[in-house]
Parts: C-alpha cells; sequence; structure tokens
C-alpha cells in the first residue's frame, strides 16, 4: 500500500450494521508512502492506522 499526504483513507466495516469510516492521511510514517499513516476522520479524532485488506486509498478529489 502506498499514499500521500491528502490522500482519503477509506475503511470497509467489517461488521454488519456498522458505518465505514473515511479520513485524511495527515502524516505518512513509514517509507516511501507505506504505513502507518496518521488519519483525521470528519469528526477530528486522529489515529495512527495500519491498514488492513479492507482499506482502500483514494488520491484527493480534483477542484
Amino acid at each position: 500500500m502506498h499514499a500521500t499526504i491528502g490522500d482519503r483513507i477509506h475503511v470497509h466495516s467489517n461488521a454488519v450494521g456498522a458505518a465505514d469510516r473515511v479520513g485524511e492521511i495527515v502524516e505518512v510514517r513509514g517509507r516511501d508512502g507505506t504505513p502507518p499513516y496518521r488519519v483525521r476522520y470528519s469528526d477530528g479524532h486522529e489515529s495512527l492506522l495500519y491498514p488492513g485488506p479492507d482499506c482502500v486509498i483514494e488520491p484527493p478529489a480534483r477542484a
């Protein structure tokens, strides 16, 4: 997995009834864009994320 600052990460829920989470990558701590990533979610919460197979990196939307 490879990401840059400003990319969005979509974490698909693995539980029935639980919502997916989408956040913005604000820091890449691995070498050459590899995990872990510091992610800021829409509610302002930040966490360090080691993405699994349920995650998708999305480039930022173009204006």
